[in-house]
């Protein structure tokens, strides 16, 4: 399969793709990696008249690097997937990601494949944009009307979309620094070794007093990430029967599952029950993260 026919532009700078979309809007794509947009033209699931392709930007940081007075981890547009994979300061100032990375597709396309860009492509069942919510991780959002700064749970407005505008496009993503007191985990079931997840869960731990407060991220099995907060336990109740109670009700009342060709919605509610508890269990009893 060849793409439909499209106007190429390779802008230098941030700037410049500012005033592209500005000109062009809802008839551009972006192009970073192109491990999910390429197929997309090539299979003519779209046709836009532009594509922009950021692979042009000028001195843009290859790697996610520590930035600000709190010490923010920042991905810039072109930090690929294997670079987040082997970046020391991921590994110790969001875990959780580190962990993520190893889910992330196969190592061919995690070599092309952008961070931004699998944040951007709002992929219901990707792992990256449930760890951004669940992390409470912030993306700049640009266009040649200003800037703003939006949370990763107000990003999303459903499968494969976005709350902005068309006009707008995401230059950086932000994710807080994790503290001593955290603990993390990521389940998910896939049909095979890579693929999307028929259902997934991230969990975050955190130590608060003489309890524990869960935190959790369930992707797969909604239109988009959603994050959840359990009821502080302790110890003695998340490797008893009261986890496994409080998810199942979690469950119950918060997921709208789907049937496809995969999994009918039962199958999935009972992915996410089963993937929740372990992850929690599994966070709880990990080491703690390194500040």
């Amino acid at each position: 399969m060849k793409p439909p026919p499209f106007t190429y532009h390779r802008p230098a700078t941030r700037f410049e793709v500012d005033e592209l979309l500005g000109e062009y809007g809802a008839d551009a794509k972006l192009l970073a990696g192109g491990q999910s947009l390429v197929p997309m033209l090539n299979m003519r699931q779209m046709s836009p008249a532009h594509v922009i392709d950021l692979g042009g930007l000028v001195g843009e940081p290859s790697v996610p690097v520590w930035r600000g007075a709190e010490s923010t981890l920042w991905f810039g547009p072109l930090v690929r997937h294997v670079a987040v994979e082997k970046s020391r300061a991921v590994l110790e100032g969001a875990p959780l990601l580190s962990k993520a990375m190893d889910m992330v597709a196969h190592p061919p396309v995690r070599s092309r494949g952008t961070f931004v860009g699998a944040i951007a492509h709002a992929d219901p069942a990707s792992e990256l944009p449930a760890v951004l919510v669940l992390l409470g991780g912030q993306v700049r959002v640009r266009s040649h009307n200003g800037i703003r700064t939006l949370a990763g749970q107000e990003l999303y407005a459903g499968p494969f979309e976005l709350t902005i505008a068309a006009d707008e496009w995401i230059d950086e993503v932000r994710l807080p620094p994790g503290r001593r007191s955290d603990r993390f985990a990521i389940e998910e079931f896939t049909r095979r070794d890579a693929d999307f997840a028929v259902c997934g869960v991230a969990a975050t731990v955190r130590e608060v007093g003489d309890v524990l407060v869960t935190a959790l991220a369930f992707f797969g099995v909604g239109a988009t990430p959603r994050r959840f907060e359990l009821s502080a336990m302790s110890s003695d109740d998340i490797t008893g029967g009261q986890l496994d109670l409080a998810v199942r009700e979690l469950v119950a009342a918060r997921l709208e599952p789907h049937d496809d060709i995969h999994a009918t919605a039962a199958f999935r509610r009972h992915l996410a029950e089963r993937l929740a508890v372990r992850a929690v269990r599994r966070a709880a009893t990990s080491e703690r993260s390194t500040e």
